[in-house]
């Protein structure tokens, strides 16, 4: 069933819709948060069109966006998954770290996780990452299912939002408040 609306994320990238909702939210006040750029260090450069036709990683990024929603620091993820199976590996640990350091400052940390296939898109707390981690470092599976999110945290279209997270922040903030 899709969740989208306009023919789901078809022919259009993840990030694209998140950067489509995150202007909306700026627009409208509800939030400002932007995408931070992979930090790279140019080799070569075409003298003529002055393009970047080299270059490496300078340093390990942390997350894809950071920002506050509503007075809230938030800072998350945006992967993607073609089966219904998603790999630890495609989460690096420093950033596991760095969004472990952000919540100890009082903020929201989360993934946002779009399953292409069944075209649904969901937000993963970062304490259920940790627990798939835990789970792996213990000598489980290096990987989890799609059967073993939280589905009250699928992300729904909205008009001009097609990746609206901003009701599932809310519905983590109770959740945590509730334990």
């Amino acid at each position: 069933m899709a969740t989208w609306n306009s023919r789901g994320l078809r022919g259009s990238g993840l990030e694209d819709l998140i950067n489509l909702t995150i202007s909306v939210y700026r627009e409208s006040g509800l939030a400002l948060i932007q995408k931070i750029p992979t930090p790279i260090k140019p080799i070569k450069i075409d003298k003529d069109s002055k393009h970047i036709t080299l270059a490496y990683f300078d340093q390990k990024s942390t997350v894809d966006y950071i920002g506050v929603a509503q007075g809230i620091p938030i800072c998350f993820d945006a992967k993607e998954c073609k089966t219904d199976t998603f790999p630890l590996a495609n989460v690096h640990e420093h950033q596991i770290l760095f969004m472990k350091d952000f919540e100890k400052q009082g903020g929201i940390a989360f993934f946002i996780v779009y399953y292409t296939e069944l075209d649904e898109c969901y937000y993963l707390p970062l304490r259920d990452m940790l627990n798939f981690f835990e789970r792996a470092n213990e000598g489980g599976v290096k990987r989890f299912y799609y059967d073993e999110i939280d589905k009250t945290f699928l992300i729904k279209g909205s008009g001009s939002t097609p990746v609206h997270f901003l009701e599932q922040i809310n519905l983590d903030i109770i959740s945590r408040d509730k334990k």
